[in-house]
């Protein structure tokens, strides 16, 4: 948001300084910023003040794109039970473990990675025994089970099911 505020007025003030140079008139707001700014010395209080602030808001900008955030978690549904304020949140890592479980539980896995992204999830496994294709369909219902039932994600991630039989 604070990008798009920042693009918004530099494309305001790039957009005059275009419509004056090429002969236009400029705006009275444009005329004083412009005088305001010649005429007052460095080492005024209001330049300074001015100065301090937009390096404070630099900074903090510089701390917001450096840190983390909530991207390496998933939220989990809100209980129906009317605390509406309370907020749960799952790390993708732990729930790529626990749908690889639930992918290693099915008959004809014998290995399997599973990678959780925001939106989707991708289960590759590699068959020892069993038909790939009836195995990939089970693979899928188990994931799409262990999904619904032991993780409730607020939002249900697609599911990309990769199977191919293991060369041993």
């Amino acid at each position: 948001m604070a990008a798009a505020l920042i693009l918004l007025g530099a494309g305001a003030l790039l957009f005059e300084a275009v419509w004056i140079r090429t002969g236009h008139q400029a705006a009275a707001w444009w005329t004083r910023l412009t005088d305001e700014l010649a005429t007052r010395p460095v080492d005024d209080v209001w330049i300074l003040t001015g100065a301090a602030i937009a390096a404070a808001l630099g900074l903090w900008l510089i701390v917001l794109a450096l840190t983390p955030g909530l991207r390496p978690r998933l939220p989990l549904r809100v209980p129906t039970d009317g605390h509406g304020r309370m907020r749960a949140v799952l790390d993708r890592k732990g729930a790529a473990l626990i749908l690889r479980d639930a992918a290693l539980r099915v008959p004809g896995v014998s290995a399997a990675r599973v990678r959780v992204r925001r939106r989707r999830v991708t289960v590759r496994a590699d068959v020892r025994f069993r038909d790939p294709a009836d195995v990939k369909d089970e693979l899928a219902d188990a994931v799409r089970r262990e999904e619904r039932d032991h993780l409730a994600l607020a939002r249900t991630p697609r599911l990309a099911v990769r199977v191919h039989r293991s060369p041993t």
